[in-house]
C-alpha cells in the first residue's frame, strides 16, 4: 500500500489570492459608494466659511482683536439613524489649528524600581531623544494618584493644561482618577503608544488633529475643524478631510449623514449639505422592512379541516369576539322564592311513623310504651 504526501507550499495559491482582493474590492467599492452620497461642494464649502469669518469680525470687540483671541469653528452632524454603539474617531487634518503655546500634559506609567521622580526624568528623556518638543509636563501615575487626589487639585490641573495625553498602558485606570470634569470639559485624556517607533508622528498627528465621539443615545455629534484666524482654503480642506474620514469609518448599515452644519460659538449654523430624496426612500425602507421581519418570523398556525366536519372547524377557527360587560349603576333586587310548602301525606288508618326509628309501630304498641314507663319519685 502506497501513501502520497502532498506539499502544501508546493501548490499555487489562487483560490485565496482570489478570495483576497475580491474583499478588498468590495470594500473599496463600498467606500466609493459612501464618498459620493455625501459629496460636497466645494465652493458652497468656501462661501459658508467665507460668511462665517465676516459675521464673526462684526461681532469681535476692540479688546478681542487686541488680544488676539479666535473663536473655534465646528461642524455638527446629524445623521439617518442613532447608532446601536458608540464610536471615538480620530481625525488627522491638513491644516492643524493648535498653536504651539498650547499647553500638553502626558500621563504615564509607573516604571518597575522606579521612584515617581526617576520615571518622570527617564520619559522627559525619552521625548527628547525621540524628537517631541509639544509635550510641557510628564506626570507618572503614582503622582497622579497622591498629589492630585482632592478636588481642588484636580480642577487646578484641568485648568492648567489645554489638553492631556496619557500612555495607552494605562488608559483603563484613568477615569476613576481624574474625575468626570475632564469628560465635561472634553478633555478627556487621548491615548498615545510610547512605544511606537514613530512616535513624534503619532503625537503631532493627535495634537493637530481632531477627535468625534459618536454615542448611542441621540443622532447629532460634533467636532472642531478649526478657528476664525485660519484662512478661509485651510478651513475649507479640513472640512472635507473631516467629512472623508467620518464617513469611511463610521461603523453604520445604509445612508448615513443626513445634514451638515457649521458654525461658531456665537452665531447660527450655516447649512453645508443637506441628503437627497432618495436616501430618505431608502431609509424608509429599511424601516417598513424592520416592522414586517419578526411578523414573518412567527409561524402560521396548522389548521387540519376533516372533510365531513367542515362547518364546525370553521366556525372554531374564527376568532371570537370580545364583548363589554356592563356594570349597573344601581343594584337590581332579587325577588325571593315563595316557599313552597310540602304537602302532608294523607294518615294512614292503624299505622303511624316515627320520626327517630325506621320502623313502623302501631297505636296500641304506642300507648303500651306510655304506661310501661315508670317516673321516679324522690325518696323522703
Amino acid at each position: 500500500m502506497k501513501i502520497f504526501r502532498i506539499r502544501l507550499d508546493v501548490l499555487p495559491q489562487t483560490a485565496g489570492n482570489s478570495y483576497i482582493e475580491g474583499e478588498n474590492t468590495r470594500a473599496e467599492k463600498s467606500m466609493a459608494d459612501k464618498l459620493k452620497d455625501v459629496a460636497l461642494d466645494r465652493v458652497q464649502v468656501k462661501k459658508a466659511v467665507q460668511a462665517l469669518q465676516a459675521f464673526l469680525k462684526t461681532k469681535s470687540s476692540s479688546d478681542s482683536q487686541l488680544l488676539d483671541e479666535s473663536q473655534n469653528i465646528t461642524l455638527l452632524f446629524t445623521l439617518w439613524k442613532i447608532p446601536k454603539k458608540a464610536q471615538t474617531i480620530r481625525i488627522p487634518l491638513s491644516h492643524g489649528f493648535r498653536s504651539n503655546t498650547d499647553e500638553v500634559c502626558l500621563f504615564t506609567r509607573d516604571e518597575p524600581n522606579m521612584t515617581p521622580d526617576q520615571t518622570q526624568r527617564f520619559y522627559k528623556k525619552l521625548l527628547a531623544e525621540r524628537g517631541v518638543k509639544n509635550i510641557t509636563e510628564v506626570i507618572p501615575f503614582k503622582t497622579l494618584k497622591t498629589e492630585y487626589k482632592p478636588f481642588e487639585a484636580k480642577r487646578r490641573l484641568l485648568g492648567n493644561f489645554d489638553m492631556f495625553l496619557s500612555d495607552d498602558r494605562i488608559r483603563r485606570m484613568l477615569p476613576s482618577h481624574i474625575g468626570k470634569h475632564f469628560y465635561e470639559r472634553k478633555k478627556e485624556p487621548r491615548t498615545v503608544n510610547l512605544q511606537s517607533k514613530k512616535l513624534a508622528l503619532d503625537i503631532h498627528r493627535i495634537i493637530q488633529g481632531t477627535s468625534i465621539s459618536i454615542t448611542n443615545k441621540g443622532c447629532c455629534c460634533m467636532t472642531r475643524v478649526g478657528h476664525s484666524g485660519m484662512t478661509a482654503d485651510e478651513i475649507t480642506e479640513n472640512i472635507e478631510s473631516v467629512v472623508a474620514t467620518i464617513v469611511t469609518k463610521l461603523t453604520m448599515k445604509g445612508p448615513l449623514i443626513k445634514l451638515i452644519h457649521l458654525k461658531s460659538q456665537s452665531s447660527v449654523a450655516l447649512p453645508i449639505y443637506n441628503s437627497k430624496l432618495s436616501q430618505q426612500q431608502l431609509v424608509e425602507e429599511g424601516r417598513k422592512q424592520a416592522k414586517t421581519k419578526p411578523s414573518q418570523q412567527k409561524p402560521d398556525k396548522k389548521v387540519t379541516v376533516n372533510e365531513t366536519s367542515d362547518a364546525t372547524t370553521e366556525k372554531d377557527d374564527e376568532i371570537p369576539q370580545l364583548v363589554p360587560i356592563v356594570t349597573p349603576s344601581k343594584r337590581v333586587k332579587l325577588e325571593k322564592p315563595a316557599k313552597k310548602r310540602l304537602e302532608k301525606a294523607p294518615k294512614s288508618t292503624g299505622e303511624k311513623t316515627s320520626v327517630k326509628g325506621k320502623g313502623k309501630i302501631t297505636e296500641k304498641a304506642a300507648k303500651n310504651l306510655t304506661h310501661k314507663v315508670k317516673r321516679k319519685t324522690p325518696k323522703s
